[in-house]
């Protein structure tokens, strides 16, 4: 059975193009991106989802009253293209409760910063501005805090002498487009499974 994939979007979409790539070279079976969502209405990664003949909807938020309101529209999108699994890559709006409910354990972010440390916006500046040695990216199932949900996959980065943040944020990226796919790969396959804050790989 196919998994239809939603991914929520606000920029350029690098990580959803990892996705669509893992999916068309065959890396991840079973799987389609399904619908690409934006609540930016020209950023990148709605062309990137044309590009490649996938449904793109941009739901803009301040047609809305609020954010309950915002994601009654996202989830009825996500309803009518029969969605099992929400990415999201870039999205810069913490998901509120009721699209959680609905998609428990099936939305997974994620993150340049080795979590739980930097969480939040600019996190590779955080990382770089702390002077810490070693930063990566973290693969996770959203919950209600902010980045706090259980963690699927992480990846180390060095922090070199020479590094400026935009150094560090590059090969934190690279890194991205690797564990993002794998994490999407697992959950797909019925490979993951949450006990409490641990995410066991099956």
């Amino acid at each position: 059975m196919t998994t239809n994939i939603a991914v929520l979007v606000s920029g350029r979409g690098s990580n959803l193009q990892s996705i669509i790539d893992n999916i068309e070279n065959g890396y991840i079976k079973d799987a389609k991106v399904s619908v690409v969502v934006s609540d930016v209405g020209d950023a990148y990664a709605l062309e990137r989802a044309r590009n490649h003949g996938i449904t793109d909807v941009f739901v803009d938020p301040s047609d809305y009253s609020g954010k309950q309101e915002y994601e009654k529209e996202v989830m009825e999108v996500l309803k009518d293209n029969d969605v099992g699994l929400v990415l999201l890559a870039g999205y810069m709006r913490l998901v509120g409760k009721d699209l959680i409910a609905a998609y428990r354990n099936r939305i997974i972010n994620i993150h340049p910063a080795l979590l739980p440390s930097f969480k939040g916006l600019h996190a590779q500046q955080q990382a770089f501005d702390y002077g810490v040695k070693v930063s990566g990216c973290t693969v996770h199932f959203v919950d209600e805090g902010m980045d706090t949900g259980p963690i699927i996959i992480q990846k180390c980065v060095p922090v070199l002498d020479t590094d400026t943040a935009d150094d560090l944020a590059a090969r934190i990226l690279e890194q991205e487009h690797k564990i993002f796919p794998e994490a999407v790969k697992l959950f797909v396959e019925g490979k993951l499974k949450v006990e409490g804050r641990i995410v066991v790989h099956t």
